[in-house]
């Protein structure tokens, strides 16, 4: 029974995406090829690790269409490969349609998530733009998972606008953001000059200031500091082809690590106490397309 209503509820998804092209002209449908990609991921804690039943592999298969009117549609679906539950297998399907106007002044997208084990809600994000007057909006919700319902009864849990200006080469842009949940506000500043990038988070509660600095082309680093004082250094190191270190020293907390090599990404934490580093958190996946 939870089968045949993932079915309906994923034709319902798939047919309201591609239902933003009705009454669109004769122009012809175009698909790419579908992709496949399988994820692999263990965790280790406190260097215990006994069998497999770390692995949690996912297989994650997607494709894309343009429909006419100059619809672009993408959708996906991220499969469980750990059980032999037919109903447990799927755990989300996804779908994004976006379209330009105007000579490609706007854009508009829309992107729909269903948790496939949570199935009484979908997730929408939309993203607005104009290029013109380097304005973007983007709104974040979840409605009940039905067509109608979805259409009527949205609600909307995170709202932001960005703004961007251009100031002699330089870039300047204003971020506020909501969060309809929490009730909390606040606006993130940048100014990208060259090799120098200053970001500004402020809120009533708190105030964070990162100055990001390119040494070279290959190191940056990253002091971040809060108004309750606390601190943290950020250094990252491109190893070329696409692979990277960054570590990050929070005094008296932590010091973290991401590595990326190719397909390989690993994290790894490690708490402070004192002056000891001791119960380490070592997370490791690899991402396989096909």
């Amino acid at each position: 029974m939870k089968l045949i209503r993932l079915i309906s509820t994923t034709a319902g998804l798939f047919s309201s995406i591609a239902g933003v092209s009705a009454g669109a002209s004769s122009s012809p449908v175009t698909s790419s090829r579908p992709q496949l990609s399988v994820r692999t991921g263990i965790t280790i804690r406190d260097g215990n690790f006994t069998d497999f039943d770390g692995l949690e592999p996912t297989i994650t298969w997607e494709n894309s269409q343009q429909l006419p009117n100059d619809v672009d549609v993408r959708y996906g679906i991220d499969l469980s490969a750990k059980t032999t539950n037919l109903a447990s297998l799927p755990r989300r399907i996804w779908g994004r349609a976006s379209r330009k106007f105007a000579a490609d002044r706007f854009a508009l997208s829309t992107r729909l998530d269903l948790d496939v084990q949570r199935m009484d809600t979908i997730d929408f994000q939309i993203d607005a733009a104009d290029d013109d007057n380097d304005l973007k909006l983007t709104m974040v919700g979840s409605a009940a998972a039905s067509l109608k319902r979805l259409v009527t009864s949205p609600r909307v849990s995170h709202v932001e606008f960005t703004k961007g200006f251009d100031n002699d080469g330089n870039r300047i842009t204003v971020n506020p953001r909501y969060n309809v949940n929490y009730d909390h506000m606040d606006v993130v500043l940048t100014y990208d000059a060259d090799d120098t990038l200053i970001k500004v988070t402020v809120s009533k509660e708190d105030q964070v200031v990162t100055i990001s600095q390119q040494l070279n082309e290959e190191n940056m680093i990253s002091p971040t500091i809060s108004s309750d004082g606390s601190l943290s250094l950020a250094w990252d190191r491109k190893l070329g082809d696409h692979n990277s270190v960054r570590t990050t020293l929070n005094p008296n907390r932590s010091v973290e690590v991401e590595w990326k090599d190719e397909a390989w990404t690993a994290h790894v934490n490690f708490p402070m106490e004192e002056d000891n580093l001791k119960g380490a958190t070592v997370h490791i996946k690899r991402d396989v397309r096909f």
